[in-house]
């Protein structure tokens, strides 16, 4: 981190502008809070990137936040390209704005920064029209710093990703292990499932029930006024609950009838990244 922030602060003075990529899932979680220091004074353009996997209504709601603090913002797609007619015509118009003081017109210099694994690669790859910039689905797969010149003649520089030492909320460290910013391997795949159940059973009921054939979403309650061991369970742990209803409906059981816990929480997480249970937003402005 302390090299990205220096390699950030060594050639800022060189760019026109800073465009900081974000998860429009977790606009919150995965945005380092001290870009806005290093950056302060610049012009700013705010990407929501993987837009299509979010809530679109929510994903407005965070774009017109940027734009009222006067940041550019938009959403977009950068594996699919989606969103980056966009974005070309944005960067256009502050090239000009950019040019309107100066004798000598030159192209435009951006910067792009953002938290490991947010898709930083996938859009420099993009907008550059090659594979010049080493993608991956681990987290902090970029290395150094490079230029590069897209075929309009804007150069832009890339730089790892930038990412605070400790979590002060652990919302914060779930929600990106949540979207896969963070390796599975630091956390146990069927506690981070049923966290992500939690959140899914409050804010999307409806696309839990549709994307997995469920009946009904477990709800909490009083495990004392059960009639049964099995309904008391359910009441206590609603979301261990839901885990076991998606089990029974994806056939995901073991020998004995046992339910297959590991399966389903890793089908549950992959599912949710690739947006197959619906455009889903984690994290809301109101």
């Amino acid at each position: 981190m302390k090299k990205t922030r220096e390699l950030i602060q060594e050639n800022l003075k060189l760019c026109d502008l800073v465009m900081e990529l974000v998860d429009a899932r977790i606009p919150v979680s995965s945005r380092n809070p001290i870009i806005d220091q290093l950056v302060a004074g610049k012009t700013r353009a705010v990407l929501y990137n993987k837009s299509d996997l979010a809530d679109e209504a929510a994903t407005a709601e965070w774009v017109s936040s940027e734009q009222a603090k006067g940041f550019y913002a938009l959403g977009l797609n950068a594996m699919t390209g989606t969103g980056t007619g966009t974005l070309y015509k944005l960067l256009n118009r502050i090239e000009a704005e950019t040019n309107e003081s100066r004798t000598r017109k030159r192209p435009l210099r951006m910067m792009v920064v953002g938290v490991p694994n947010v898709g930083k690669s996938s859009l420099i790859n993009r907008m550059v029209g090659r594979k010049s910039a080493k993608t991956g689905d681990k987290p902090g797969v970029t290395r150094g710093k490079q230029w590069l010149a897209l075929e309009n003649g804007m150069l832009l520089l890339d730089t790892p990703g930038i990412l605070w030492p400790k979590f002060e909320d652990p919302k914060t460290g779930l929600n990106l292990a949540f979207c896969g910013s963070i390796k599975d391997e630091i956390l146990s795949v069927e506690e981070l499932a049923l966290e992500l159940l939690k959140v899914l059973m409050r804010d999307y009921p409806d696309l839990l029930t549709t994307r997995y054939k469920l009946s009904e979403i477990p709800a909490e309650g009083d495990p004392d006024g059960a009639e049964t061991p099995e309904e008391a369970a359910r009441l206590a742990n609603p979301a261990l609950a839901c885990m076991e209803d998606i089990a029974k409906a994806r056939g995901f059981l073991l020998s004995g009838g046992r339910f297959d816990y590991d399966r389903t929480a890793r089908t549950l997480l992959d599912e949710f990244r690739a947006g197959k249970i619906g455009r889903i937003t984690l994290e809301h402005l109101t």
